[in-house]
């Protein structure tokens, strides 16, 4: 059932419209009006936009577009200047979710993983986990000294923690530091406690960013893997490779507003969504002017990028003038996390 789900998700979007702020035919989030301004920066306008059920939505646009900003909004980690935005539960249910603390949106099934990861590095993975759980009886002061009250709660999430950690290949790390993990695995473990509340969508702030290559792979799968159980899915992502392989939508922000929709083949050959990685008339005025020297492969390279094919070097250009314009931040050889070199670009 869920695998038809997602099936039928994607299917839903073929006829919709390739405009900014088009209806869905079965919309899990929809949002309205939507800003926050940061002084004189306007860091978010959303006028309005909607998620499709059961499908992978890729959230892209330059740095500072304002896509961790938009997701701490939606997720109650920060308050907007205007507006509102409704979530429809798989169950039928409808809350609006406009001032509602991080803890209570969790509880309504929309959760959300951090760009740089948020794990209790001095406790266990099993222990991590089991904070994921949600209404454990145990934590009322007055249940605690009842026993009898919690411990077959206690059961159950344990047996959701092993079978989790199994999913997410993590059940030999069980007893390990979280500190211990790598960036990779880290990443793996949060989205893992993410689904300990059995959510319907999950936001993925960057889930790639700081991942040793060798994990790449493997967060992609389960990434696909949410959805086929039946969850949507939207993540924040700059390489659009990874866009082009697992997101059945595309948004595209840009100075906070939603520019571009569609799927990523769309995407990459709408010139709202070129001019705001290159520069519009500027852009064009150098492929006018050169095309052959080194800006002219720089600029072929990002268009190879967005349209999702390998890089094309000019004749005349050296391998570090073909290098296309890379996610924030670097990966070291070990996969950690890199915390002094991601920074969350939106805030």
């Amino acid at each position: 059932m869920p695998t038809e789900t997602a099936a039928t998700g994607a299917a839903a979007l073929e006829d919709v419209q390739r405009v900014p702020g088009v209806a869905k035919p079965d919309p899990i989030l929809v949002a309205d009006h939507v800003s926050r301004r940061f002084g004189g920066l306007k860091a978010v306008d959303v006028e309005h936009l909607e998620i499709q059920r059961g499908t992978i939505t890729a959230l892209i646009g330059p740095n500072g577009a304002g896509k961790t900003t938009f997701f701490n909004l939606l997720t109650g980690f920060d308050t907007p200047n205007t507006g509102s935005w409704e979530f429809h539960a798989d169950d039928g249910s409808a809350t609006i979710l406009t001032g509602m603390s991080p803890h209570a949106v969790a509880r309504t099934g929309l959760v959300r993983t951090f760009q740089l990861t948020k794990s209790l590095t001095r406790m266990s993975v099993v222990e991590n986990m089991r904070l994921g759980a949600p209404a454990n009886p145990g934590e009322s002061m007055l249940r605690a000294l009842l026993p009898g009250t919690w411990r077959g709660y206690e059961k159950q999430i344990q047996g959701r923690v092993d079978e989790l950690l199994v999913q997410f290949k993590l059940d030999h790390m069980r007893d390990e530091y979280a500190g211990t993990l790598s960036g990779g695995q880290r990443k793996l473990l949060e989205m893992a406690r993410s689904l300990m509340v059995d959510p319907d969508l999950v936001c993925l702030d960057e889930p790639m960013a700081g991942v040793n290559p060798a994990l790449t792979q493997s967060l992609l799968r389960h990434v696909v893997d949410l959805r086929d159980r039946g969850m949507t899915v939207v993540f924040v992502e700059h390489d659009m490779d990874v866009v082009r392989e697992i997101a059945d939508w595309v948004v595209v922000l840009a100075e906070g507003r939603v520019i571009s929709e569609g799927p990523p083949d769309h995407i990459g050959n709408d010139p709202a969504v070129v001019e705001a990685y290159l520069g519009g008339k500027a852009a064009g005025a150098r492929r006018e002017v050169d095309t052959t020297g080194p800006s002219a492969a720089r600029q072929t390279a990002t268009d190879d990028r967005l349209r999702g094919g390998s890089p094309r070097a000019a004749p005349d250009a050296g391998p570090a003038d073909v290098a296309p314009p890379g996610p924030t931040g670097t990966t070291d050889a070990t996969g950690a996390d890199g915390a002094g070199t991601h920074e969350e670009d939106d805030q």
